[in-house]
């Protein structure tokens, strides 16, 4: 820095137009360059790249002087008046000065004053996910699970973290989405949005069955930035999308890939019903994950991520999201009703192993209470008779046509009928209305 000072100040002192006097010493010598040059490469070897960056400088600003190459002195110019000299010795003072209290006042190393950082060029594909990142990122929130937990010592009663998910804000008047197992067996909810405020979180519904939950947050409006609802069943695989999420607790982690399958399987890790046409994508999903958004190339919601298959519990590159048009009908009874309301047959049947050890394809029927859809039907449940021996019910081997041959399959068709509509089974025809089944 001292040499930097010094070379300037000397510099003006020779060249000043208002001291013209004939004792003036000579033009500058680069030689006096050169061991102020030396001197500073002594402190540190990269400072001699500031004594280029004030010649360069003073030479772009002042051109009352130039450079003679082949002495290295520096001459003044015949034909600068007096009037551009003041101008440049204006210039070279304002320059001057500048340097000089940059050098002291920022806290950088003097090689580094004078290097001009390029502006970091990225690919159109690279712009539109950093934009993609910026603007949906305030959408998505960190949540926290916390449980009541007594103290065996002392008897205190404390919350503590039982784990963390992540969400998105649906609606301006404070409803967040996630999945219900990340708030399943919480005592109380903390949300946290993008700007770090984090707020108390009251569980408007949720649908066990389907793995979605709704939260509402008493937060002001300005802070809470809607996610934007696309459409999921024009999805193609090998389309890109992106997932936002706070996996271990690092918040806000953007992983992109691709739909690598349409129309999968998973069962609810709550209940073990079918939740049918999930996306498939290699998007890493990790514990933390679940909840968050997975948005399609345009920023548009198109799924939740919700599980993985991975023997490790770690991302094996084989994610699953449910699709945003199921999760929107259920967000939409759970904002207005605070639950689900989903069709039943009012019945109990065996578990599939079960019905496997027995020989037989379908749905063994063990309970139809008479005041149910089946029970009014006349659907028979499995009882014993006077000697204790074992009675089989009926067993469902097709609903309107369609073949039933686990429970999965019956719970699949019941979701694409209505409450009151009418269905028939196999064998002894039999009709009956659905009756409701309330997810609360």
């Amino acid at each position: 820095m001292a040499a930097a000072s010094s070379l300037i100040s000397t510099f003006v002192h020779h060249y000043s137009p208002f001291s013209r006097s004939p004792s003036r010493k000579p033009p500058f010598p680069l030689s006096k360059l050169k061991c102020l040059s030396l001197l500073h490469r002594n402190q540190n070897h990269n400072n001699n790249n500031i004594n280029s960056g004030i010649l360069r400088l003073l030479n772009q600003f002042h051109d009352s002087f130039s450079l003679n190459p082949h002495n290295l002195l520096f001459t003044e110019s015949p034909s600068s008046s007096s009037s551009s000299s003041a101008l440049d010795l204006l210039l070279l003072l304002c320059t001057s000065l500048a340097l000089s209290v940059s050098l002291f006042v920022a806290d950088v190393d003097p090689s580094f004053a004078f290097v001009v950082t390029t502006a970091r060029k990225l690919q159109t594909d690279e712009l539109a996910t950093v934009r993609l990142f910026q603007e949906n990122t305030p959408s998505v929130v960190y949540i926290t699970n916390l449980a009541v937990k007594q103290d065996a010592f002392t008897l205190d009663v404390l919350e503590v973290p039982q784990g963390s998910g992540s969400g998105f804000v649906w609606d301006k008047e404070g409803h967040i989405v996630t999945n219900y197992h990340v708030i399943r067996g919480a005592s109380d909810l903390k949300v946290t949005l993008a700007d770090q405020s984090t707020f108390d979180a009251k569980v408007v519904g949720f649908d066990q069955d389907k793995d979605v939950a709704v939260l509402r947050v008493d937060a002001p409006k300005d802070k809470l930035r809607p996610i934007p609802v696309g459409v999921s069943a024009d999805l193609l695989v090998g389309q890109k999308v992106y997932a936002i999420g706070n996996p271990f607790g690092l918040d806000h982690t953007l992983t992109t890939g691709v739909i690598s399958g349409l129309r999968r399987e998973i069962s609810s890790a709550a209940t073990g019903r079918p939740i049918q046409d999930v996306i498939q994508t290699d998007a890493a999903i990790n514990p933390g994950n679940s909840g968050g958004p997975l948005l399609d190339s345009s920023g548009n919601l198109i799924g939740i991520n919700t599980a993985i298959y991975s023997p490790s519990g770690a991302s094996s590159g084989v994610g699953f999201s449910i699709p945003v048009d199921t999760v929107s009908g259920i967000v939409e009874q759970l904002v207005k009703f605070g639950k689900v309301t989903r069709p039943i047959l009012g019945i109990k049947f065996a578990p599939d192993q079960s019905v496997e050890q027995l020989g037989v394809s379908g749905v063994l029927v063990l309970d139809a209470p008479l005041n149910g859809p089946a029970g009014k039907a006349g659907l028979q449940p499995t009882k014993r008779d006077a000697y204790g021996r074992l009675i089989l019910g009926d067993i469902i081997t097709s609903v309107n046509g369609k073949k039933v041959t686990n429970g999965s399959d019956l719970y699949r068709i019941l979701d694409q009928c209505k409450v009151g509509d009418q269905v028939e089974w196999s064998t002894s025809i039999r009709f009956f209305n659905l009756s409701t089944e309330q997810i609360i």
